[in-house]
């Protein structure tokens, strides 16, 4: 019973709030698509693979940032099985896959702008971990099940403490302790941190 009266209201903010935000961002989302199409060629949105709920995978929108042959280019950055566990960091300075407007973008947080679009139709909420990308996926190893019974979202404890300058095992902890402590109030608390986190722009790389 507890379980509804916080899932029916969570629920409830991200349809009306995502909608609101949506809204609001698709001017601003429309002339970064142009700025990300000037600079570089491709489709300056980015859909990939992401796990969600309960190891359910969804296509997460979001503005381009890096080069389309990003992968290709710079094929040693996205060999993660060879990290030692999870003591690695998912971004870095100077990363040369990320496009001077991907760089701005990024440190505003404008490339997450459609990931309302996943809010609204249910594969994402406001707060929650972030969606994991399926290699990295396998290797959260005993904290994978936790991490997976909460909806991914767009923010979470994470975002709003250290962001890029975490480690992936840091994250993981911050998101853990969201996921045995999650309530409305810490829904809104977060929400309220992100946007603080946003305005100053720190730790984004």
């Amino acid at each position: 019973m507890r379980n509804i009266f916080y899932q029916i209201p969570k629920r409830l903010l991200d349809f009306v709030l995502g909608c609101l935000l949506l809204l609001l961002s698709t001017p601003l989302i429309l002339i970064a698509c142009l700025a990300i199409r000037l600079e570089s060629p491709g489709n300056p949105f980015f859909i990939q693979d992401r796990i969600g709920l309960k190891g359910k995978p969804f296509k997460l929108i979001k503005l381009r940032g890096m080069y389309v042959d990003a992968r290709k280019r710079y094929s040693n950055l996205y060999q993660y099985d060879e990290s030692k566990g999870l003591n690695f960091y998912f971004h870095n300075h100077g990363d040369p896959r990320v496009t001077k407007v991907g760089s701005f973008i990024r440190s505003c947080s404008i490339d997450e702008l459609p990931n309302f679009i996943n809010v609204i139709f249910g594969s994402m909420s406001l707060v929650g971990p972030r969606p994991e990308i399926p290699e990295v996926m396998s290797l959260y190893g005993e904290y994978r099940d936790e991490y997976l019974s909460v909806k991914p979202g767009i923010t979470c404890m994470s975002k709003c403490t250290g962001r890029d300058s975490l480690t992936k095992y840091e994250s993981i902890q911050l998101d853990l302790i969201y996921v045995k402590n999650k309530s409305f109030i810490t829904d809104l608390s977060i929400l309220w941190k992100t946007f603080l986190s946003v305005v100053s722009r720190k730790n984004v790389y």
